[in-house]
């Protein structure tokens, strides 16, 4: 039996970046993955995030920002072009280019780090010991001191509407697309079916959002989703809020969707497509754990401990996996922490700082505590708030909507969050959570001099106004 110091078992974010980091410390690592590539290439790395999520998405967000760009907005700058023509064919060829350029960049990663890849589906036997079944059913047992759970999650599915992969779709399918829908129903106002249904939307398709909650983004201040909202409803996307999806029929030329509102009155939808994006759940069928005993939580999540160690002596699991935000950056954090800690270093992740991101345009992030967390957690905060419509860059770029907002605490000034609705919302969120990882003030912030003209300096402006002494506004 061949042995390593640690196998992980998924190549994902969590996964990968354990791997690269156990490598790095002298660790003998191997790392399993069951996602089919080919067989000169060996399995596509990078999970869902680079094969069918984070990235993929992105691709088509810039595409068809561009091309509604190019209909509705370079005319302003004097740019005339006409009405564009989509290319959807190239477009998404392009979104693939991207995919494979950076799978194949992991690969380099795991040869440069001289991590053992193996292709196949991944079980845990014992502590000491992981299985590995590869597409032709063979079955190998490999030894490790340590053995890491890095599967992911997977796209929920509705027991009343299950996908057919065509007309009843998940976000695997939704970025792939032959064709833009006439009529797409998106069910769940989170971010995957934000992003998505922007996409779409400025592709031409009519796309509808029916959501169970009384608003869209939940985890975000509800007053910032609200002109998140409005923003959306701009580009000709349609809300039902307080809806629910109660069933959906296929028919050889769409689908039916079934609702009923707040007043229990029921209600329909024609669709082409019916995109369902209701969240994600641990992807851990395929991994042994019931008979390796390993325990799992009340929420299906893999029970661990500050240490990522499962009940299991020498088994461990972090990312999508665990408890906590299914996010790729979270699953990264894991990884590293999880790897030190095996290494013998000190490992650690500040979970209060782990941003959330809306990729649509105008972009929303988060990081730490907005007014609406602090507010239920009973914390004396004190804001200030910027809008984009006095940044200067901003009115240059023609992009002014929204706005910055700061939360730090009443009496120390201690920053505790930021919360931006604005143009490159997910960079600029960074910038409190520098300040935040070091402990410091909202008057830290407001003291760092920014280039001007710059969007950072409505984050400084923001950070001012928490002070009492906005300047531009």
């Amino acid at each position: 039996m061949q042995q390593f110091d640690l196998i992980v078992i998924g190549a994902g974010p969590g996964g990968y970046v354990c791997a690269i980091r156990a490598a790095q410390l002298g660790l003998s690592v191997a790392i399993v993955e069951k996602r089919a590539a080919d067989a000169k290439k060996g399995p596509s790395l990078g999970g869902t995030c680079l094969n069918v999520g984070c990235i993929p998405s992105k691709a088509l967000l810039d595409s068809s920002e561009r091309f509604h760009d190019a209909g509705h907005a370079l005319a302003a700058h004097g740019i005339k072009v006409g009405k564009p023509k989509l290319d959807l064919a190239t477009m998404l060829k392009r979104k693939d280019k991207v995919v494979s350029d950076l799978t194949g960049g992991i690969g380099m990663l795991m040869k440069k780090n001289k991590i053992t890849v193996l292709a196949g589906t991944g079980t845990v036997v014992n502590g000491d010991t992981a299985a590995v079944t590869d597409a032709a059913g063979e079955r190998t047992e490999y030894g490790a001191e340590s053995i890491v759970l890095a599967a992911g999650s997977v796209p929920i599915e509705l027991p009343f509407m299950p996908f057919d992969h065509e007309r009843i779709v998940s976000s695997d399918q939704a970025i792939n697309f032959p064709e833009v829908p006439n009529k797409l129903v998106v069910v769940g106002g989170g971010v995957i079916g934000l992003e998505l249904g922007q996409v779409w939307a400025r592709l031409g398709a009519e796309v509808t959002v029916v959501e169970f909650l009384d608003r869209i983004a939940p985890g975000f201040d509800l007053d910032v989703t609200k002109q998140l909202q409005r923003s959306l409803s701009k580009l000709g996307i349609t809300f039902q809020l307080s809806t629910k999806v109660t069933g959906a029929t296929v028919t050889k030329t769409g689908v039916t969707v079934a609702t009923e509102d707040s007043a229990g009155t029921a209600l329909s939808l024609e669709a082409d497509r019916v995109l369902v994006a209701v969240g994600r759940r641990p992807c851990s069928e395929t991994l042994g754990l019931e008979a390796a005993g390993v325990a799992l939580t009340a929420k299906g999540r893999v029970q661990v401990d500050h240490d990522f160690q499962t009940n299991v002596p020498g088994v461990y699991a972090i990312g999508d996996l665990i408890d906590g935000p299914m996010l790729a950056h979270k699953a990264e954090e894991d990884g590293v922490a999880l790897a030190e800690k095996l290494a013998g270093k000190p490992g650690h992740v500040d979970y209060d700082l782990i941003p959330g991101v809306v990729y649509t345009h105008p972009e929303l992030a988060t990081i730490g505590l907005g007014i609406d967390a602090a507010k239920e957690r009973g914390i004396a905060v004190k804001t200030g708030s910027f809008s984009f419509m006095a940044n200067g860059r901003a009115k240059a770029a023609d992009d002014t909507t929204g706005l910055v907002r700061i939360v730090a605490d009443a009496t120390t000034d201690k920053l505790l969050g930021c919360t931006i609705l604005g143009p490159r919302a997910s960079d600029l969120i960074m910038e409190a959570g520098t300040i935040m990882a070091f402990g410091g003030s909202a008057e830290d912030l407001a003291l760092i001099c920014h280039a001007h003209p710059t969007f950072s300096e409505a984050v400084k402006e923001a950070a001012l106004d928490s002070q009492g002494r906005v300047i531009h506004s």
